[in-house]
């Protein structure tokens, strides 16, 4: 089972609004199906409230999926409430980013808040 108790946090250096983006290419997980290691890649970007998430911590956290049996769109939805759980920010988007298989590639976007539109 994947361990939000991993995820650390510190405050916030700034109270003037501003965006974190993080970006992990080396997540893996397990598919639940035919048990293949599934690969892809997380991007995480949000605006912080009070708190930011500590980044050896994320790492860890993303690796406590490692030898887990859990779909795409569950571990991206996972992801967002663990985080929204341990910072609370004020929006938050989680996109996973899957290397194909079968000739089929994913991704799957999850968010949490207003979302500001990207240009």
């Amino acid at each position: 089972m994947p361990d939000s108790l991993l995820l650390e946090v510190f405050p916030t250096p700034s109270k003037t609004p501003f965006t974190i983006e993080h970006i992990s290419d080396e997540f893996t997980s397990v598919c639940p199906v035919t048990g293949h290691p599934d690969f892809g890649s997380i991007e995480l970007l949000y605006q912080p409230a009070e708190t930011c998430v500590e980044l050896k911590s994320l790492k860890l956290y993303y690796q406590s999926f490692r030898n887990e049996g859990i779909f795409y769109e569950a571990v991206t939805n996972q992801i967002r409430d663990d985080l929204v759980q341990c910072m609370n920010p004020t929006w938050l988007q989680i996109k996973t980013v899957w290397k194909g298989r079968g000739g089929i590639r994913s991704v799957v976007t999850a968010t949490f808040g207003d979302v500001p539109s990207q240009s």
